[in-house]
Order: structure tokens, then C-alpha cells, then sequence
């Protein structure tokens, strides 16, 4: 069985940066791309990073391109989110996931089938 762990939310001003871990386990973590979600307070689930099975390649919601930077290790089966610059909305649970769906653009909640239980982000004002 599948297991995603996050880890690394918390407080922080804005301006400031955290970086968030997703471990992995069960499955080939490096036959899969990997993605992190976010869901605010009353609102929908939305994407906000993915990388390749290798990593060579990485997309970014346009929100937070140019302030977070995705990455893994195969090695480690893990996936980071390094998030500089940190505004307060991009204040909410924060999910890693599998894509195991490669023909559904990357964006698509529906391209991944495993979750993680997420972790909360708050940047204050």
C-alpha cells in the first residue's frame, strides 16, 4: 500500500520561507510523477507544483512561480517544496500526491489516485 507523509508546515511571517517534505512508501516512487496541492478555508483544492519522474522537468501554478521550487530525491523517495517569499494566501493544508495518470494534464486532480494527509502552512501579516 501507498503511504504519503508531509511534513514541515507551520507559522511563518510573510516574506519569509518554509520547505515541505513528502516521504513515500509502498510502490516504485520513481516510475511515478509527483505533485503538491493545496486546499484554503472554503475553497476548492488547487495545484501548485509538479516534477517529472526524473525531475527534469517541473510546472508551477502561476501563483507561486518565481517563490517555489519543487524537487526530489529518488534515492530517498521523497519530494520537497521549498517556498520562499511566503504570502499570507498561500495560507493552507498543503497535500503531496502520485500522478498516475500521465494523460491528464498535470493540474488535474483527477491524474493522481494517492494522497498524503497534508500539513498546514499559516503565514501571518
Amino acid at each position: 500500500q501507498v503511504q504519503l507523509v508531509e511534513s514541515g508546515g507551520g507559522l511563518v511571517q510573510a516574506g519569509g520561507s518554509l520547505r515541505l517534505s513528502c516521504a513515500a512508501s509502498g510502490g516504485t516512487f520513481s516510475s511515478y510523477a509527483m505533485g503538491w496541492f493545496r486546499q484554503a478555508p472554503g475553497k476548492e483544492r488547487e495545484f501548485v507544483a509538479a516534477i517529472s519522474r526524473s525531475g527534469g522537468s517541473t510546472y508551477y501554478a502561476d501563483s507561486v512561480k518565481g517563490r517555489f521550487t519543487i524537487s526530489r530525491d529518488n534515492a530517498k523517495n521523497t519530494v520537497h517544496l521549498q517556498m520562499n517569499s511566503l504570502k499570507p494566501e498561500d495560507t493552507a493544508v498543503y497535500y503531496c500526491s502520485r500522478r498516475n495518470r500521465p494523460y491528464n494534464d498535470y493540474y488535474d486532480l483527477g491524474a493522481y489516485d494517492y494522497w498524503g494527509q497534508g500539513t498546514q502552512v499559516t503565514v501571518s501579516s
